[in-house]
C-alpha cells in the first residue's frame, strides 16, 4: 500500500499566500488554498475531499502541483489543448482515403455503403489509427483531404420525352 500523500513542508511566505488565498473572492483558487493548507495538517486526500467537497484525485493533482511548482502550481492552467496537430495526418488520410475507395463488404462488414462509424471501425481494425476514432475525427480528416465519401446517387429519369414537364407540374 502507498503511504499517504501530503504536501512538503511550507514556507512562511507560502502560508500567507495561502492565507491570502483562503480569503479572495476567485473560488479557484480559494479551494486549491484549503486543499494545500488542510493537507499541511497531515490529512489525507480522501477526507481532504469530502471536506472541500470535489473529487479525491483532484486533491491529489493539486498537492502534486504544490510539491513540484509551489504556490504557482495552483493557479488555472489553460484548458485549451497542448497540439493543434490533427490525429489523422497526411499519410494516415490517404490510408483511410484508399479504404473508402473500396467495398466495406471486403472488410468482411454486411454492407456495401459507408458510414463514418463504419470507417472509424475499419481504420482501427486495419491498423490505420492506434484507437477507435470519432465519426467527427474521420469527418474532419476527410474533409482535409478534400475528398467526398459518400456514395454517387444514381437518379431514375423516365425516357418519356415529356417527363420534364409532368415532373414540373405542367399539365401533359
Amino acid at each position: 500500500m502507498k503511504p499517504p500523500l501530503f504536501i512538503r513542508p511550507l514556507t512562511d511566505d507560502e502560508h500567507r499566500q495561502l492565507e491570502a488565498d483562503r480569503r479572495t473572492a476567485d473560488a479557484f483558487r480559494v479551494r486549491r488554498a484549503q486543499i494545500v493548507l488542510t493537507s499541511a495538517q497531515r490529512l489525507s486526500p480522501k477526507p481532504i475531499a469530502q471536506l472541500v467537497g470535489c473529487a479525491v484525485q483532484t486533491v491529489r493533482n493539486v498537492i502534486h502541483a504544490f510539491n513540484t511548482r509551489g504556490v504557482e502550481g495552483l493557479e488555472k492552467q489553460s484548458t485549451r489543448p497542448k497540439t493543434v496537430e490533427p490525429v489523422l495526418d497526411a499519410a494516415t488520410g490517404e490510408r483511410l482515403q484508399h479504404i473508402l475507395h473500396q467495398s466495406p463488404r471486403l472488410y468482411g462488414k454486411p454492407t456495401g455503403v459507408w458510414t463514418l462509424a463504419l470507417a472509424a471501425e475499419v481504420c482501427y481494425e486495419q491498423g490505420v489509427t492506434a484507437r477507435l476514432m470519432s465519426d467527427e475525427t474521420i469527418r474532419r480528416a476527410l474533409q482535409r483531404l478534400q475528398t467526398n465519401w459518400k456514395r454517387a446517387k444514381h437518379w431514375i429519369t423516365s425516357p418519356d420525352p415529356h417527363y420534364a414537364r409532368k415532373k414540373s407540374g405542367g399539365i401533359a
